[in-house]
């Protein structure tokens, strides 16, 4: 008769902390599935009433938050200028 492997328990995410603490090897614990999420940095912006009631329309027709319309339109602004900058090249 085969003999089947039993499921391993779950780490911890404290349990692998700790021993990357200790300088142990944790890359087991990882498949290399997700992506890389680089740190954010908060930024202050100073807005004009007016535009902030344009950025509350957007962010209600596209039922999204106002942080999510800025960052898509900051996105959107960043392509253009550098497609613009490869142009002129």
């Amino acid at each position: 008769m085969k003999k089947t492997r039993s499921a391993a328990k779950p780490v911890s995410a404290e349990s692998i902390a700790r021993k990357a603490e200790r300088g142990e090897d944790v890359s087991g614990h990882f498949q290399g599935k997700g992506r890389m999420v680089q740190p954010i940095q908060r930024v202050n912006v100073d807005l004009t009433a007016g535009m902030l009631e344009e950025l509350d329309r957007a962010a209600r027709e596209m039922n999204i938050s106002r942080q999510a319309v800025i960052k898509s339109l900051v996105r959107q602004a960043l392509d253009q200028h550098y497609l613009a900058q490869r142009s002129r090249q």
